[in-house]
C-alpha cells in the first residue's frame, strides 16, 4: 500500500534537513566507528523518520556518522516541537546490495515510518528504491551518487549531493589540466559506485589512460592490478571504491614501488579508514568529493555536544 502524499511531502521536508556529521578527532574528514548514540525516544511518538545504510560490518565507519547526524537533526526537531516527537528507526543493511530489499520491506510495513534517510550506497539504492517507489515511502540519499539513479524514473528519488556524472568529469579534468598528468592508471572495485566513477573518469581522461584494471574487493591481494599499474608507470592512480580497499591497495601499491600519486573519489573521503590505515601510502594523495558541509547553526549544535562523545577508534580491519 503507497503511503499518503502528505506523510510523503512530511517526510522529504524533515530527511532534507539531515547532514551527517561525526564524532572524532579534529582532523577534517575524520571518522567515529564507535557505537552511535541511543535512539531518540519519546512517550508518544507520532512519528518515525527511517535509516538505510551500513551500520554495522566493513562499511560501518561510514554509517555511524550518517546516523549521528541524523540524531543531532531529529533531537534537534523535537525540542523545537515538544508536541510532535519524532523517532529515528535504523534499518542496517552493512552497505550490502543483496540486504536491502529486506530491509526495506520491513521500512515499508512498519506505518510509523514517513521517510528514509538513504539507502547510503548506490548498490543497495539499485536494489532497494524500485520497492520504496511502489509504496510511495521518500527516499533523501546524501552518499549515493552513482549517475544512473536518477535514470530509473523514480519518483520518490531524492539527492543531496552531485551524482558521478559530475563527480568523474571534475576528476579527470584535475588531473588533466591542474596536475597536468601524462599517464594514468584507474582501477575499480566493480561495484556500482566504484565502477560507475571509474568509468567517468576514464571517459574524460581518454587517452590519458594508460592502464585500467578491476578487482575484487573481497579480496586480500590485489597483486594483479599492482602488477599492471607497475609496468605502465603511470604518474597517478585513480581507484573507484570505497576506504577500506583504498587503504589496503595504496599500501601494496607503495611496497611495490609504484610511485604514482594516488587519487581517490568520495568513497575513500575517511580519515580513520583511509588516511590511518594507509599510513605513510596515503601520503600525498588527493581526494574528491562532491560534499557540502552542514549549515553554520548545525555544525556549532554538533560541536557542542563533541565533548559528551567518546574518543574515537580506528575503523575495524577487514
Amino acid at each position: 500500500m503507497k503511503k499518503s502524499n502528505l506523510f510523503r511531502a512530511s517526510a522529504a521536508l524533515v530527511a532534507l534537513s539531515f547532514v551527517g556529521v561525526a564524532c572524532g578527532s579534529d582532523d577534517e574528514g575524520s571518522s567515529d566507528t564507535t557505537a552511535p548514540a541511543a535512539e531518540a525516544t519519546c512517550d508518544n511518538p507520532v512519528a518515525a523518520i527511517g535509516w538505510q545504510g551500513a551500520e554495522t560490518g566493513d562499511a560501518g565507519a561510514l554509517g555511524v556518522p550518517m546516523i549521528k547526524g541524523a540524531e543531532l537533526a531529529i533531537s534537534e526537531y523535537n525540542a523545537e516541537n515538544p508536541d510532535a516527537c519524532v523517532v529515528l528507526k535504523k534499518f542496517d543493511t552493512q552497505g550490502d546490495p543483496a540486504k536491502a530489499p529486506a530491509q526495506a520491506q520491513a521500512a515499508i510495513a512498519d506505518a510509523t515510518v514517513l521517510g528514509i534517510i538513504g539507502p547510503g550506497f548506490s548498490g543497495e539504492s539499485n536494489a532497494a528504491n524500485p520497492l520504496y517507489d511502489e509504496a510511495g515511502l521518500a527516499t533523501v540519499t546524501g552518499s549515493a551518487t552513482n549517475a544512473e539513479l536518477q535514470t530509473k524514473g523514480w519518483k520518490v528519488f531524492h539527492r543531496l549531493l552531485a551524482n558521478d556524472a559530475k563527480q568523474g568529469p571534475a576528476i579527470g579534468n584535475f588531473l588533466k589540466n591542474t596536475a597536468k598528468a601524462k599517464k594514468v592508471g584507474v582501477i575499480d572495485d566493480a561495484s556500482d559506485y566504484g565502477k560507475g566513477l571509474a568509468d567517468s573518469v576514464r571517459d574524460t581522461l581518454g587517452s590519458l589512460v594508460a592502464v585500467s584494471d578491476s578487482i575484487d574487493p573481497k579480496a586480500a591481494d590485489f597483486s594483479a592490478a599492482v602488477t599492471k599499474m607497475k609496468s605502465a608507470s603511470p604518474d597517478f592512480i585513480f581507484f573507484g571504491g570505497y576506504y577500506a580497499e583504498a587503504a589496503k591497495l595504496a599500501k601494496q601499491l607503495k611496497d611495490a614501488g609504484v610511485t604514482a600519486t594516488f587519487v581517490g573519489g568520495d568513497g575513500v573521503k575517511d580519515q580513520a579508514g583511509f588516511v590511518d590505515a594507509a599510513g605513510p601510502a596515503a601520503e600525498g594523495a588527493h581526494i574528491a568529493c562532491p560534499c557540502k558541509d552542514g549549515s553554520a547553526d548545525f555544525i556549532a549544535a554538533w560541536e557542542a555536544r563533541r565533548t559528551a562523545c567518546p574518543p574515537s577508534r580506528s575503523a575495524p580491519p577487514r
